[in-house]
């Protein structure tokens, strides 16, 4: 009996750790940008918006996969 009551309360707590931490993250996206805290890491698409700046090593189809990313769909002009 009592074994199953430890159980209970470790069950218990653990429960309600997994529901302050899942609280914690959703009040700190409603606090931040759209998209998180990791919405300040996304680029702009095209070969400009590189840190490398290479506008003339890219052609037609690398600058429409850029900027369908992060969709899976490749460009109709492969």
């Amino acid at each position: 009996m009592l074994i199953k009551l430890a159980a209970l309360g470790a069950a218990g707590l653990a429960g309600y750790q997994f529901y302050r931490k899942r609280r914690e993250t959703n009040e700190a996206f409603a606090e931040g940008e759209a998209g998180g805290p990791n919405f300040a890491q996304v680029r702009n698409a095209g070969a400009e918006a590189t840190a490398t700046g290479d506008q003339g090593k890219w052609d037609a189809v690398d600058e429409e996969v850029d900027e369908s990313f992060p969709a899976s769909d490749p460009p109709a002009n492969y």
